[in-house]
């Protein structure tokens, strides 16, 4: 399929410019250490090693991945624009949306791999320290959802890539999204809950409000049961009112969604 061309152009691009070191190194990094630094409670509470595991790796991962599907993206378009080189490849014989797809594709496929290179580890450590007798389903459970939630930020990313015409306000518009979804938008909602006092909106309004970011429901549904909710933020237990088909549905329609308005988007621009 000609999208496939695109991709593997972008893929070179990615390792050229280093991002594919950069996420692998990231999330390698902090993957080890939290598996290491994250096994010492498993004996005194007696739970699954990698369940202890998911649940710090859930933590970080509802911060770095979203970062690096928007530091992937946000030049996705703008940056072709300020080199002059998008005037190029819109001269190809493909659809703009054969273009965005390559991208997505090749974009997404270097988040994958370093959040699977940071699972492997994790895996292996804890085999290590653990044995094999062990069930993997936490960290193939995080690694689909990682994706769902990396290709969110991803389709966010292009969306603000196609509606500026410059990098550097790209960036910036980034990096307030990142900021509001991950932590302004749950210190809102915390707010908001304090000053109802167990009200109505506590009841019916937060916990749809709460699964509504792609990030919180990437992490309600990478949380564990109530056996280790000691592990759990506290927003867990509210989360559990929209269910797990809300946070689902959230998790599958974000993508969707930010890659559909970046295709509008990136119908008008003009290069």
């Amino acid at each position: 399929m000609s999208f496939l061309t695109i991709a593997r152009l972008e893929l070179l691009i990615a390792r050229r410019n280093m991002w594919v070191a950069t996420s692998v190194i990231l999330m390698g990094l902090f993957t080890v250490v939290l598996t290491l630094t994250g096994g010492a409670p498993t004996g005194t509470l007696g739970v699954d090693p990698l369940i202890i595991a998911a649940t710090s790796i859930t933590t970080l991962s509802v911060y770095l991945i979203p970062l690096i599907g928007l530091l992937l993206s946000f030049d996705a378009i703008a940056g072709e624009a300020e080199r002059g080189t998008l005037a190029l490849s819109l001269t190809y014989p493909l659809s703009r949306l054969e273009v965005l797809l390559g991208k997505f594709l090749a974009h997404l496929l270097v988040l994958g791999f370093a959040v699977a290179v940071g699972l492997s580890l994790t895996a292996g450590l804890t085999i290590w320290q653990h044995g094999a007798d062990l069930s993997f389903m936490p960290l193939i459970k995080l690694f689909v959802t990682s994706l769902a939630l990396g290709a969110a930020f991803l389709g966010v990313g292009y969306l603000v890539s196609s509606l500026v015409r410059q990098t550097g306000v790209a960036s910036g518009i980034v990096i307030i999204i990142w900021l509001v979804c991950v932590v302004l938008y749950d210190l809102g909602l915390l707010g908001a809950l304090v000053a109802d006092d167990g009200g109505v909106f506590t009841k019916t309004v937060f916990p749809w409000l709460l699964v509504a970011n792609p990030a919180d429901a990437f992490r309600l549904l990478n949380m564990p049961d109530v056996s280790v909710s000691v592990l759990a933020s506290g927003i867990g237990a509210a989360g559990g009112a929209s269910g797990v088909g809300g946070q689902v549905a959230s998790l599958l329609l974000w993508p969707v969604a930010a890659l559909f308005f970046a295709w509008i988007a990136l119908r008008r621009v003009e290069p």
